[in-house]
């Protein structure tokens, strides 16, 4: 290396491994445009991440990494590099509450949650592969929005919902006294599914007839699995979808996908929040 010629600035940083701004900090000095790029990089990174955050949810994912920033700020610089939201397509039901079964009383309208396992949320949706359709059945706990149960497969009959159950029970173990809803769809209706709730001590809940509201958090999940992996991935078979979505599921949704009614955390995060504040609180009581 010839020391005769200065290297530029941006040379030096990357020998020293030290960002621009970094050096401008530490010479007491703090130019916009340094931090304005550092800060539009960081807000890029995230919407390539997260092509559906909105601004808000980026401002809050940068609070998270430790830096300073204001939304006004952050939604000035999405703006100036046109990193829009997707477009958001219709929402399609799956279910079919025309039968002749029994149905519940909507229970979960009338609950105050405290806690997890108190309501469980399900419902179904199809999904759109190269050559067919498959459909995803999920289990939702309706007070930390966690995924604790899914099934996907090439059948809307009822096997599909009572596996996606079956899983959050396997998972969870609910003490009595859990209440499950959903819509009034045959699979949720059908003496499998019932049949597995009651066993073990679930209460059950359905909404009311023609109103898609009373599941509007299950509803809510499956748009956003919609926006952010379906409508952005084309998948070859079955087993692609199975394996891709359930990435998304475990890995993005549930641990990494901030939520706005959960103060922006990601489900797993709140849930391991909420029992170290419950385990704090019992701590006392079992010293005295």
């Amino acid at each position: 290396m010839n020391l005769a010629v200065p290297l530029p600035l941006a040379g030096l940083c990357r020998l020293a491994g030290v960002s621009r701004a970094g050096f401008y900090r530490w010479r007491g000095e703090a130019p916009a445009e340094a931090e304005e790029m550092e800060l539009r990089d960081a807000i890029q990174r995230l919407a390539l991440e997260w092509p559906c955050y909105g601004s808000r949810r980026i401002t809050r994912e940068l609070r998270r990494q430790g830096r300073r920033v204001n939304r006004k700020r952050v939604q000035r610089l999405m703006r100036e590099d046109n990193l829009l939201c997707l477009r958001k397509r219709r929402f399609v039901t799956t279910t079919d509450s025309d039968h002749g079964l029994a149905v519940y009383p909507n229970l979960a309208r009338e609950m105050t949650l405290t806690g997890i396992d108190q309501l469980w949320i399900a419902d179904i949706t199809y999904i759109r592969l190269e050559t067919e359709f498959v459909y995803l059945a999920v289990v939702l706990d309706a007070y930390s929005r966690k995924v604790v149960g899914w099934a996907l497969d090439r059948t809307l009959e009822a096997r599909l919902a009572v596996e996606a159950l079956q899983m959050a029970l396997d998972k969870r173990r609910p003490a009595p006294g859990l209440v499950h809803h959903s819509d009034r769809g045959v699979q949720y209706a059908s003496a499998d599914y019932t049949g597995l709730l009651k066993t073990n001590e679930i209460t059950i809940s359905m909404s009311r007839s023609g109103n898609p509201y009373d599941n509007a958090r299950c509803e809510s999940f499956m748009k956003t699995l919609k926006y952010e992996e379906v409508h952005r991935t084309e998948y070859r078979d079955l087993a692609e979808a199975r394996a891709q979505i359930g990435v998304f599921i475990e890995k993005v949704y549930n641990r990494k996908r901030l939520h706005s009614a959960l103060g922006y955390l990601p489900p797993a995060e709140f849930e391991a929040q909420l029992m170290a504040r419950n385990m704090e609180a019992a701590a006392p009581q079992l010293v005295a």
